[in-house]
């Protein structure tokens, strides 16, 4: 073990300081992974979030008074995309890492020639990568459905990039964390689903009780979708403001996390 150690440190030293051959050979093999499988990663979201806007606009019907100056569809739409697009985040890196540990191939990982900055981004970038993919042809696809007006594309890039890191982020942690698929299914339906249905995908902030509205506002995907919908809506249910400068310290802060872990082999070296 050791050589292999001394071997791997050496090797690391021939690329520089950053191994970027490595870093884009990682990244295009964890992009290869949802593309072999595009009915299931990409397909499966789309139709998800079709049938949620098909249910609820049946639901309610037309009854529905206007959210935020448009009809309920076209509220409702940004958000059904951005929901399908962090979960899809949070789901690709951490079937990455419980794959790899599974299956065992952790270790071609942990002595590869790549440093610990190298191995998370490129895992998290290419969920980011997932999401993108994902919100790109949703969003064409509701645009032949609803009305939907963009009104700030850099806005919805924004919240699209910052939301999908900070997710896929936190996915990377569970992936260390888990041992089963169980665990990352108890985190999956006990705190990122709760937190992505509760933070006004379906409604917005001002219904709710004002302890719950305080509370909205420390949650991240509320800003995620927050801002996400005032880039195609023009209009905002929060403090964009924070939500911008909060989106970003969070996303690092997730990072740093998953970096820090990840170097020091938690659950992965024994």
């Amino acid at each position: 073990m050791v050589e292999i150690e001394k071997k791997y440190k050496i090797n690391v030293k021939k690329f520089g300081i950053f191994n970027f051959e490595g870093f884009i050979s990682l990244y295009l093999r964890e992009c290869s992974r949802f593309f072999v499988v595009w009915a299931q990663t990409l397909l499966s979201p789309l139709i998800s979030s079709l049938l949620f806007l098909t249910v609820l606009t049946l639901a309610i019907g037309k009854g529905r008074s206007d959210v935020l100056g448009y009809s309920f569809i076209i509220f409702l739409a940004p958000g059904l995309i951005i929901q399908s697009m962090i979960l899809q985040s949070f789901s690709h890196s951490t079937s990455s890492l419980m794959i790899s540990k599974m299956q065992g191939n952790i270790v071609d990982l942990l002595y590869a020639p790549l440093s610990p900055t190298e191995v998370t981004t490129s895992i998290i970038l290419a969920a980011v990568t997932r999401a993108i993919v994902i919100g790109f042809v949703s969003t064409l696809v509701f645009l032949f459905i609803v009305d939907l007006p963009i009104k700030n594309i850099g806005y919805v890039l924004y919240a699209a990039f910052f939301g999908s890191f900070f997710i896929g982020s936190i996915g990377f942690i569970t992936g260390l964390w888990a041992t089963k698929f169980d665990h990352t299914a108890t985190i999956t339906n006990f705190i990122i689903q709760p937190l992505s249905f509760l933070s006004g995908v379906f409604y917005t902030i001002d219904k709710l009780p004002s302890v719950f509205q305080a509370i909205s506002q420390i949650n991240p995907f509320f800003h995620i979708i927050n801002i996400f919908r005032y880039g195609f809506l023009g209009t905002s249910d929060g403090d964009l403001f924070f939500g911008i400068m909060f989106l970003p310290i969070l996303s690092l802060f997730a990072w740093f996390v998953a970096f820090v872990l990840y170097k020091k082999g938690y659950k992965i070296k024994s």
